[in-house]
This record gives C-alpha cells, structure tokens and sequence, in this order.
C-alpha cells in the first residue's frame, strides 16, 4: 500500500508542472503501474486542465503500462524511455505519439 500513496503524491505533483496547449483536445490517458491497490490511474488532459483520479477509465486514448519504480523516476527526471526498453516490455503503450504528448504535457 505503500507504493500507492507514494504514486499519489507524484501524480499530485504532476499538476503543478502541467503545460497549457500541449494537446489539442480532451485525452485520456490511462495508467497501470503494478497490480497492487493505489496503482492504477487516469490523467485527462485538456487544452486548458489536467485532472488526476485514481482508478481505470474504461475508453481511454492512451495506456501506458509500466512499473511504479520506471514511472517514478520518469517523473524525477532520471530515466528516459528508449527503444529497447519498449522492446523488453519493460514500457508498454498503445499510442506512442500520445504517450510524447504526455511526456511534453508535463516536461518529461
């Protein structure tokens, strides 16, 4: 349970660094960082907003799956996704391009 609350502070810490503009319309994007509670997520995106609710949407436009480690240090800056780390599985997404929006929507 641990590592939920720790994921909820880092998504609540990603509002701050939101960027307005970076997308063009509302995208959803769906998180799943492990199996265990607290670890699974929705970021809505609007030109405008970013919203963060903990839980699974059930339509949405991107789906990263990564683990919550990986997605930590994303965030703090020390780990940048390359090809063998989608290749590996150790990162997986149905969009990359959105996926490079949610990276630029927060400064990643």
């Amino acid at each position: 349970m641990g590592t939920g609350s720790n994921l909820a502070g880092t998504l609540e810490g990603l509002k701050t660094r939101f960027k307005t503009g970076i997308v063009a319309k509302k995208t959803t994007y769906y998180l799943s960082l492990g199996e265990g509670t607290g670890e699974k997520w929705t970021v809505t995106l609007t030109p405008a907003a970013c919203d963060v609710q903990a839980g699974k949407v059930k339509d949405a436009d991107c789906v990263l799956k990564t683990s919550a480690d990986l997605f930590a240090r994303l965030i703090a800056g020390t780990w940048q996704p390359g090809i063998a780390d989608f290749l590996t599985g150790k990162i997986r997404t149905n969009d990359i391009d959105l996926l490079k929006k949610l990276q630029l929507a927060f400064g990643l």
